[in-house]
């Protein structure tokens, strides 16, 4: 093998998506892999969880594989990690302290064990024999997120994770003077965090949700509040908690996420005050006065604890007329209705609701806006660039920032999952792009659903399903009765018994019809009958339910169950 070959970087996601980050670096006979995320589902993909990358790739190269690096612990960074580890062997896992204790509290739900799963700080060196990497503190809104440096042959990578620049932040500063040491030192390729590219100027500092959550505290002096947010958003749950220490809260917690950071920030040092915590028994037992919730929910999402509560469903928690709901938090994109949804229930409920706003500023971004983006490129000082993390309207608005900070428009690269770059002696080029596919995680299937079913599911929802069952003798070719037809949400079929009867009628024609052929078999008859009775359907309700054939030959079972006998 030759350190003269080239070094390749393959994009596994992250790309014209928010979340489902993953990509990895090869040259020769070493892989190492960066983040393992999920990506929420959509509305559109009807009875999915999520989504995880491809790992084909990966698996045909199991054998190069040397490590998995995490920059930080949110689920679209951690998240695929169990169905990574059940698919490939991954020697070792190098995380942050935050992020290695998530993982490890994911790998007991699921009862898998790893045990070279290591906690890296940011002075820290790992070496392969092509690959070194080394990291730099960064600002987000989970603590211990970390951009990460990889030194190859052929250049130097440099991927900032996602970050934000806060001059005022509630935990550590981000490493700037690192920062420009790496830039001084010379960087090939930026791969930088574009979810807020599209925000002008510099977004809200942490420390100013702080003092709005203050304001509400000092004012509602009386009430019981509700507070939903992200769970995983560390920071904010940690001046929570600083705030209710302040005015003498006790604090009751709902949602298992919710529950599962506190823990661990707590375990790790970066939430104090564990005597506020009390039980869903005890705060029922307090004044409104003296106790805060803090629960999930706040992106409407059915089944969390906000949702419940509003619905007026919640075993622990009945609305109050002067109960204070805040959602510290901002809607993602789709989920608007949704909590609008629950915010109309709350105030029918004559609760009172506090929501960001310009006026009310209790929520602010872990990722940076323009401002920023454009900071961390003047600070690393990269030859080439690759916005990452984002839709394809935000990763072309971050080019357009490279651009403007004098990057040439030629070294700034706008990809898709499955591309690749190959870096050759400083020189960076668009390289193979790789197969993949979507993979759907539906309850505790991975990968079993495939697109057609999805399609399928959309088309039941939309236009509903057509039974046909038909009884036929296939030795002497005949159709024994008229077929039944059975529907679910396509009609309602007392209210259409001329349509059923006209389907009826063109069945029996269908099968009658195709019986006369020599050579037939039942395959033949259930693709005939399907064919031309969706056609039919179209051409007499403008609708295409999904057609489904069901071919009994009596005879032939009649037979069998004789002979059973």
């Amino acid at each position: 093998m030759k350190l003269e070959s080239k070094t390749r970087f393959i994009i596994l996601g992250g790309l014209g998506e928010i979340g489902k980050n993953m990509y990895a670096l090869e040259h020769d006979s070493e892989i190492i892999i960066i983040d393992a995320g999920i990506s929420f589902a959509e509305l559109t993909m009807l009875g999915i969880d999520y989504t995880i990358p491809d790992y084909t790739y990966l698996k045909e190269n199991e054998d190069k594989i040397k490590a998995l690096f995490i920059t930080h612990g949110h689920e679209d960074h951690i998240g695929a990690i169990p169905m990574l580890l059940q698919s490939i062997d991954i020697k070792n896992i190098y995380a942050p302290n935050q992020a290695a204790e998530l993982i490890r509290l994911k790998l007991i739900d699921k009862n898998i064990r790893f045990d070279n799963l290591f906690t890296y700080k940011s002075d820290d060196v790992v070496k392969f024999k092509y690959f070194t990497v080394d990291f730099f503190r960064t600002t987000h809104s989970v603590p211990d997120s970390h951009g990460i440096r990889v030194k190859t042959p052929n250049g130097v990578i440099v991927t900032t994770g996602d970050f934000k620049f806060d001059f005022t932040p509630i935990g550590p500063m981000a490493d700037l003077h690192k920062m420009a040491r790496i830039g001084e030192e010379g960087v090939d390729l930026l791969i930088s965090d574009s979810t807020n590219a599209l925000n002008d100027g510099i977004s809200n500092s942490e420390s100013s949700v702080d003092r709005a959550l203050n304001d509400i505290f000092d004012t509602e002096t009386n009430s019981r509040i509700i507070i939903a947010t992200f769970a995983s958003n560390i920071y904010r749950l940690k001046h929570i908690v600083e705030t209710c220490y302040k005015h003498q809260r006790k604090i009751c917690i709902f949602g298992r996420s919710m529950e599962s950071n506190i823990e661990i920030s707590i375990k790790g040092g970066y939430i104090n005050h564990k005597e506020l915590f009390i039980s869903p028994e005890e705060a029922n037992t307090l004044k409104p006065k003296e106790i805060c919730i803090l629960c999930t929910g706040s992106q409407g999402e059915p089944l969390a604890a906000l949702s419940r509560i509003a619905d007026l469903e919640h075993k622990h928690i009945k609305l109050r007329p002067d109960d204070v709901v805040i959602f510290s938090s901002s809607p993602i994109p789709g989920n608007a209705s949704s909590i609008s949804r629950i915010i109309n229930k709350l105030y029918l409920q004559g609760v009172k609701v506090f929501t960001n706003t310009t006026i009310s500023n209790i929520h602010t971004s872990g990722h940076a806006n323009r401002e920023e983006l454009k900071l961390m490129i003047r600070l690393l000082m990269p030859k080439y660039m690759l916005p990452f993390h984002g839709e394809y309207r935000m990763l072309k608005s971050h080019a357009d920032l490279a651009l403007m900070c004098g990057i040439p428009k030629e070294n700034i690269f706008i990809l898709d999952n499955g591309d690749s770059l190959i870096l050759d002696k400083g020189k960076i080029s668009v390289g193979d792009k790789i197969k993949m596919d979507e993979i759907y995680i539906d309850g505790n299937r991975v990968g079993e659903v495939a697109t057609q079913v999805i399609r399928d599911r959309k088309i039941m929802a939309s236009d509903g399903i057509l039974v046909i069952v038909s009884n036929i003798d296939m030795k002497n070719k005949k159709l024994l009765s008229k077929p039944n037809i059975i529907t679910r949400g396509f009609i309602q079929v007392n209210e259409n018994e001329e349509l059923i009867k006209m389907l009826e009628i063109k069945a029996s024609l269908l099968i009658t019809n195709k019986l006369k052929e020599n050579m037939i078999n039942f395959q033949d008859i259930k693709s005939f009958i399907q064919t031309n009775i969706s056609s039919y359907i179209m051409e007499l309700t403008g609708r295409k339910p999904i057609v489904l054939p069901i071919i009994l030959d009596i005879k032939r079972l009649n037979q069998t169950d004789n002979q059973s006998n």
